[in-house]
């Protein structure tokens, strides 16, 4: 499948929202692009370089994802929000014209369906205060909080871990892999 990718400082997963502004042209064609065709856009994990930045080099495994909203904003920007679909990985890039990314991708496989063991329902307690902030709350993201994928996803995507960190998390397969991960983590950041 070829879709347009959206190099950022930040990650998304499925069911995951992030609100973005955009103002390159490039990107602003993108959208209208997506809107008219009904098709979503592939957000990777920048490895380096800035988001403006048309030479940017991004992570492999990134989120398809679909725009769920879009307004004006007082700033005269456009704001989107986006929502993770499922996760793909980046086959092949290159550059169009107008300096946006292009990718070859292919659809990862759906991670395992598993409740939150009883030994890490902590992170489940942990999630609902960070969901409770104005700014993610805002969001609107349903979260099943007995789900191990769900709550590994959401606190991969909302706790203030270094980048290169997110991006581990995020491609593990293996829900809970990605909790006794996160168990580690938290314990270290306390």
């Amino acid at each position: 499948m070829h879709v347009p990718l959206f190099p950022l400082n930040s990650i998304v997963l499925p069911k995951g929202r992030i609100p973005l502004q955009l103002f390159e042209p490039r990107y602003i064609d993108m959208l209208t692009r997506c809107l008219k065709e009904d098709r979503g856009f592939v957000i990777v994990l920048l490895r380096e370089g800035l988001e403006t930045n048309s030479m940017a080099a991004f992570y492999d495994i990134g989120t398809y994802v679909r725009i769920v909203d879009f307004q004006q904003l007082e700033s005269g920007l456009l704001g989107i929000t986006v929502e993770g679909d499922y996760k793909v990985t980046v086959v092949k890039t290159w550059q169009a014209p107008d300096g946006l990314n292009m990718g070859d991708v292919e659809a990862l496989l759906m991670e395992e369906d598993l409740p939150v063991p009883n030994r890490l329902t902590e992170l489940s307690v942990v999630l609902k205060a960070l969901l409770r902030h104005p700014v993610v709350s805002d969001l609107n993201m349903a979260v099943d909080f007995d789900n191990a994928r769900d709550v590994g996803w959401r606190l991969t995507e909302l706790l203030p871990l270094d980048k290169q960190e997110k991006q581990r998390l995020m491609e593990l397969q293996d829900p809970l892999e990605r909790l006794d991960r996160l168990h580690v983590l938290l314990e270290e950041l306390e």
